[in-house]
C-alpha cells in the first residue's frame, strides 16, 4: 500500500471532488481514480462513492479516515528524522470557500516550488468553525475572514487582504445611488452568523438602513447568482476572481464602508511552527502578487 494513495484518498475527502483532488495534486482526474481503485483493491473494500455533484467515503472509507492521516503524518515525520529538514511534513489548513477558488491555487503552486517538502492538507468551512479548530489545536493554520475580536496573544494573525463592500445588482438596475437602492430594492442579505455578513449588519446600523430582506444566504456565490437572475440586490464583499460566469452584472461602489478583512491564524509555538511560518509567507507573497495582477 502506498502512502501517496492515501494522500489522494484524503485530498479526495476533504475536497469532496476528484478533479479538485487532481488539481491540488498535478494529477489528471483519471490518475486520481487510478490510484484510489489501487488503493480500494488493498484495502479490499470501495473508499468513495458519488453522491449528487461530490464524491463522499463510503463507511469502510469513513473507518480508515483517521488511520489513514496518522499514517500520513508518521510518514513524514520519519522524512523529517532521515533528512533533518525543518521544512518536511504536513499541515492542516483551513480556508474559506471564497479563497479556495481566490487565492489558494496561487498559494499551493508557490508552495510546491518553493517549499516542496510541505504537504498542505486542506479543509474548507466558514470562518467561525475554522478559528475554533485552530484555537483546539484540530488545524495548524487557517485562511479566514478576521475575527470581530481581538485574536489571542497565543496566535498570530497575519493579514492577507481587504474586501471592500460593494452594491452588486444587475446590470438592468437604473438607480445609481447606493442608499436608494438599498432602501427601495428587494434585499439577498449575507448569513450575519458569518463574520463578513456582520460586517454588512454593521454598516446597515451605522446608516440607520432596513432594507426590504428578501432571501438570506451563506453563499456568496449563490447571492451573486439570485442577484444576476434580477432577484434582489445585495452588499456583500468584493472577493477575489473567479466569480459565477454568464451573469450581467454591476457593482456600485460604497463609499466609507468597512472592509471584509482576511488573513491567515496560527498559534505562535508548536510543534509545526516552522512549517506554518513557512506557509504564512508564501500566502502573503500569493496575496500580494495576486493584487498586483488585479490591478494590471
Amino acid at each position: 500500500m502506498e502512502t501517496r494513495f492515501l494522500k489522494t484518498f484524503l485530498n479526495v475527502v476533504e475536497l469532496t471532488s476528484v478533479a479538485a483532488a487532481a488539481r491540488m495534486e498535478s494529477l489528471t482526474p483519471s490518475a486520481v481514480v487510478q490510484r484510489i481503485r489501487a488503493l480500494e483493491a488493498d484495502v479490499g473494500a470501495v473508499l468513495l462513492r458519488r453522491s449528487g455533484h461530490s464524491t463522499r467515503p463510503t463507511e469502510a472509507g469513513v473507518a480508515i479516515l483517521e488511520m489513514a492521516r496518522q499514517l500520513i503524518e508518521g510518514t513524514e515525520s520519519l522524512k523529517a528524522i532521515a533528512t533533518r529538514n525543518e521544512e518536511v511534513g504536513t499541515i492542516r489548513v483551513g480556508v474559506i470557500h471564497s479563497m479556495i477558488t481566490g487565492l489558494l491555487p496561487e498559494i499551493l503552486t508557490a508552495m510546491k516550488e518553493a517549499r516542496p517538502g510541505i504537504l498542505v492538507d486542506v479543509h474548507p468551512g466558514q470562518s467561525v468553525d475554522l478559528y475554533q479548530k485552530v484555537l483546539d489545536g484540530t488545524l495548524d493554520a487557517a485562511i479566514l475572514v478576521e475575527p470581530p475580536f481581538a485574536v489571542s496573544k497565543e496566535h498570530v494573525w497575519r493579514e492577507l487582504r481587504r474586501d471592500r463592500l460593494i452594491v452588486l445588482t444587475s446590470s438592468t438596475e437604473q438607480e445609481t445611488d447606493v442608499l436608494t437602492i438599498l432602501r427601495q430594492a428587494p434585499f439577498i442579505r449575507y448569513d450575519r452568523k458569518h463574520w463578513g455578513g456582520r460586517t454588512v449588519e454593521a454598516y446597515l446600523r451605522r446608516e440607520k438602513l432596513s432594507p426590504l430582506d428578501r432571501y438570506e444566504l451563506d453563499s456568496l456565490e449563490a447571492i451573486v447568482v439570485l442577484v444576476g437572475r434580477g432577484l434582489g440586490v445585495s452588499l456583500i464583499p468584493d472577493w477575489l476572481p473567479p466569480w459565477p460566469e454568464g451573469l450581467l452584472l454591476r457593482k456600485i461602489a460604497v463609499d466609507g464602508a468597512p472592509t471584509r478583512n482576511v488573513g491567515v491564524i496560527y498559534r505562535q509555538l508548536s510543534s509545526k511552527d516552522r512549517l506554518v511560518e513557512a506557509f504564512s509567507q508564501e500566502a502573503c507573497k500569493a496575496a500580494k502578487a495576486k493584487e498586483l495582477t488585479l490591478r494590471l
